[in-house]
């Protein structure tokens, strides 16, 4: 009888760490992204190439983070790996908590139609379809309706809302790209990562890109992740991560150009030199 009565807390205490751990792994991440302990190493021996060296980071859902770094720091790499396009070598990645590192090609290739939104400086619109036939098409690939209503809004949204029928070869560069963040939004994503979203764009257009994409987040609750190398684009995020051979090299908070563009400076000048080798773009 004793020893059944000393078995009987240590049942239920087990009981009580495993539904804990279920109330755990129930509750949503607050976090968007994760990297744990990244690494990405392409090529062997003398000859690889270490473009990410362990980089931990958390991205809050809801906030917009610029990440920046000199030619060479792996900030190509950092989106690659974090939107699920490249596999790490070592580490993991987690998409609103869920780890996404051994997941199929298959199942990553689901999981980016429905969860993940993209905008590239060369914009990536089919010119075979209309305005509005592009951005359905995340909906169409992901194997659901296309929401026509949807799109006209997001199309009013980002100031298109007469040009649903045209082609991308109708439209100047700066509504190219108006289409590519509509696109980017169809699917309601968890995230958005944007490559270099103004590159291709002068100064007054460029400007008027990152005021939409500062509205997805700030409006629509979106989580925008965005590569760049122009400080005043980088003012529009709530934090500028820096990364440089890449590893983290520092962040900003409330960034302001001036003291982006000083970073930057500085941290070109840290890496500069013979004998750096080994990162990636």
């Amino acid at each position: 009888m004793a020893s059944r009565r000393r078995t009987e807390p240590a049942a239920r205490t087990e009981a009580a760490r495993t539904e804990a751990a279920r109330t755990e792994a129930a509750r949503p991440s607050p976090f968007a992204v994760e990297l744990r302990a990244v690494r990405r190493t392409y090529g062997r021996g003398d000859a690889a190439v270490h473009a990410l060296r362990g980089v931990d980071l958390a991205l809050a859902r809801g906030s917009f983070t610029a990440v920046m770094g000199p030619s060479g720091s792996g900030k190509s790499t950092f989106l690659q790996c974090a939107a699920g396009l490249d596999r790490p070598s070592a580490g993991q990645v987690l998409l609103g908590g869920e780890d996404i590192t051994g997941l199929s090609e298959n199942r990553l290739t689901k999981l980016r139609r429905s969860r993940i939104g993209f905008v590239f400086q060369s914009f990536n619109l089919l010119p075979s379809l209309t305005v509005q036939q592009n951005v359905l098409l995340p909906q169409r690939l992901a194997g659901r309706r296309p929401d026509r209503r949807r799109a006209a809004e997001l199309l009013a949204r980002v100031g298109l809302e007469r040009h649903g029928r045209r082609r991308p070869g109708q439209l100047s560069g700066g509504q190219q790209q108006r289409v590519a963040i509509a696109r980017a939004l169809i699917t309601d994503p968890e995230v958005i990562f944007a490559d270099e979203p103004t590159g291709a764009l002068d100064t007054g257009t460029a400007r008027e890109v990152l005021g939409l994409l500062r509205h997805a987040v700030d409006a629509l609750g979106a989580t925008a992740v965005m590569v760049t190398h122009d400080p005043v684009a980088a003012s529009y995020a709530d934090r500028v991560v820096f990364l440089a051979d890449g590893a983290l090299a520092g962040e900003l908070t409330r960034p302001d150009p001036t003291t982006v563009a000083d970073r930057m400076v500085a941290l070109t000048a840290s890496t500069a030199g013979p004998g750096r080798l080994g990162a990636a773009a």
